[in-house]
């Protein structure tokens, strides 16, 4: 006779259970394993290619892949074709022959406040310029010329070296507007000789313009000038024994401080970092 249907569901084997252990174990290692990062973990000295040429200033990113896949760019003397080839921070690259900079250019304009210096640390409990734009960028900026502790106003920030030397040139002297504030009024004769040219040290200090500001006391002054000599505004004001309150540098190189608080700063736009570049 056959065995009787006790109703109960048969146990499984240990065969069975051994088999369905394996397949969950092996399941769930699979996905274990496509969580888990790459032992190739990515190395902060390394750069995609592309990358490398965009933060030199070459070129996009996408015009870059163009540029690699047609052999234009070579690493450490050896053309490189690959797409999402990575690079050391300290390979030699090149693009077409010439020698390229991965660091990624930035530009920073400041409304410098009252009492920072402009360069230096704060190793004496001076406040400086550079810890008001110490957020700004991972990389060290500096400042594209100088104010001396005084003078408020706009100041540039950069780790572009070709432009600061062009901008710091004696030969491309700046356009610059000072606002220029004095204990008394300012003497039609004094204005006159400062619109005609003021001696400061033996050398003659040429301005584009200088006037009252309109709808303002006498004592208000604006100064356009190009010169790149040292504190050169606050050294003709002395020369005609004026004393200045209040020194305000309210235009630098086109610049201009609209919508720019005082100890803010912002990024310059593209189209006013090629405007600078234009200046040779």
């Amino acid at each position: 006779m056959g065995r009787k249907d006790s109703g109960k569901r048969p146990h499984k084997s240990a065969k069975t259970e051994g088999t369905f252990r394996n397949r969950r174990t092996v399941k769930g290692g699979a996905q274990h394993k496509k969580n888990t990062p790459s032992n190739q973990a990515s190395d902060p000295n390394m750069i995609r290619l592309n990358k490398y040429l965009s933060n030199s200033g070459v070129c996009s990113r996408r015009d870059a892949d163009i540029y690699i896949a047609a052999g234009q760019v070579t690493v450490n003397g050896k053309a490189i074709t690959e797409m999402g080839h990575k690079v050391k921070l300290s390979d030699t690259v090149k693009f077409d022959g010439r020698l390229l900079n991965p660091i990624k250019r930035e530009y920073v304009l400041l409304n410098k406040p009252k009492d920072f210096m402009t360069s230096g640390r704060d190793d004496q409990g001076k406040r400086t310029a550079l810890s008001l734009i110490s957020k700004a960028s991972k990389t060290p900026l500096k400042p594209v010329g100088k104010l001396d502790k005084d003078t408020t106003g706009l100041l540039i920030f950069t780790n572009d070296g070709e432009l600061t030397k062009r901008l710091n040139s004696p030969k491309n002297g700046l356009r610059k507007i000072y606002h220029v504030e004095l204990a008394k009024p300012l003497r039609s004769a004094d204005l006159k000789r400062i619109q005609e040219g003021l001696p400061v040290d033996e050398k003659v200090v040429k301005v584009q313009d200088a006037s009252y500001v309109e709808n303002a006391p006498k004592n208000q002054v604006g100064i356009e000038i190009y010169s790149t000599r040292s504190n050169i505004v606050r050294r003709m004001f002395e020369e005609l024994d004026c004393e200045i309150i209040k020194l305000d540098r309210v235009v630098y190189a086109g610049l201009t401080k609209k919508d720019l608080p005082r100890g803010h700063w912002r990024y310059l736009t593209k189209q006013e970092v090629i405007n600078l570049g234009m200046i040779q």
